[in-house]
């Protein structure tokens, strides 16, 4: 599949979601707070795309990330109706759509990290890399928890949903070591087929 087309049918379903997802969200703060990353995300990727062009493997990883956060503004992420459906069938003791969402905080940019790592820095593939790549994952994760208690200190029970504790008083600890977990399991599935992606960007550099 052509590069043009690719990117076309990533950011044209994305913006479907997005449209979806803005009318008749469950909590319309808490899905300004949700898709905020997703809007961000988009215009550094937009900005530096000439110059930094990602794999495509890393754009793709991106784009689902991005849709988890889109659905979970859409619901909450309490309230997700598939994974409801999941609590009330088999009697959880919480919706798991929050636990998905930092799993994947960590098994996503784990390898958006690892690229900029080894395209711009002096790190090689190796232990080392592992290591900093799954800190830096663990880093963003415990700055995104200091952003939820910063919104909840200002906004008091209108953070309730952003927050998505359902109850668990260990909910921060849970999701950074989800986050962590996440890291972990991207680096060991995905840092080969990764390295398959990076050469051919290499490729394509000498060519031009």
């Amino acid at each position: 599949m052509k590069s043009g087309v690719f990117g076309t049918i990533l950011i044209g379903t994305l913006l479907i979601i997005f449209v979806w997802s803005y009318f008749g969200p469950a909590d319309t703060f808490t899905w300004f707070l949700e898709i905020a990353p997703v809007l961000i995300g988009a215009v550094v990727l937009a900005v530096t795309y000439r110059r930094f062009k990602l794999t495509r493997l890393t754009y793709f990883l991106l784009w689902v990330h991005a849709i988890i956060l889109i659905v979970g503004g859409r619901y909450t992420y309490a309230l997700n109706p598939a994974f409801e459906w999941l609590k009330v069938t088999f009697d959880l003791s919480r919706n798991y759509y929050d636990r998905l969402g930092h799993l994947a905080q960590g098994f996503i940019p784990a390898i958006l990290v690892r690229e900029v790592l080894l395209r711009t820095s002096p790190l090689k593939r190796g232990k080392w890399l592992f290591f900093i790549v799954t800190c830096i994952c663990l880093a963003v994760s415990a700055v995104y928890e200091f952003i939820e208690w910063w919104v909840a200190l200002g906004t008091g029970e209108a953070a309730d949903d952003f927050l998505g504790t359902q109850g668990d008083i260990w909910d921060t600890q849970w999701d950074m070591f989800l986050c962590t977990c996440g890291a972990i399991i991207s680096l060991l599935a995905l840092t080969r087929l990764h390295d398959r992606y990076l050469s051919r960007i290499n490729s394509e550099k000498k060519s031009d």
